[in-house]
């Protein structure tokens, strides 16, 4: 199985970015789909954004459309969320996931997670 560490979260103004980090341990990071997820106070978690193995597929949620961008260095075993124009909304604890088996949204689907890192964006 895999273990995942993400890193990067932060206290930022409205308006400004953040770069995520997800460092993966255990077996071979490029064979596993990836996504980043958002759970805020008293809401359901939510998904945000996905990379397949390769990194030469993307989706994301469309309120993060065009502001966030996922990425993978597998050579580095390390996944990326990259997160600009943030809004106070964008408050969240953020996870990665990981998963073997479908390209998905759905965090049912993803057997392995991070701690989680908490990202809070003033106003």
């Amino acid at each position: 199985q895999v273990q995942l560490v993400e890193s990067g979260g932060d206290l930022v103004q409205a308006g400004g970015s953040l770069r995520l980090s997800c460092a993966a341990s255990g077996r071979t990071f490029s064979s596993y789909n990836m996504g980043w997820f958002r759970q805020a106070p008293g809401k359901e978690r939510e998904f945000v954004a996905r990379i397949n193995t390769r990194g030469t597929s993307t989706s994301y949620a469309g309120s993060v459309k065009g502001r966030f961008t996922i990425s993978r260095d597998n050579a580095k075993n390390t996944g990326y969320l990259q997160m600009d124009s943030l809004k106070p909304e964008d408050t969240a604890v953020y996870y990665c996931a990981a998963t073997l088996s479908i390209y998905t949204s759905q965090a049912r689907d993803y057997p392995y997670w991070g701690q989680g890192t908490q990202v809070t964006v003033s106003s």
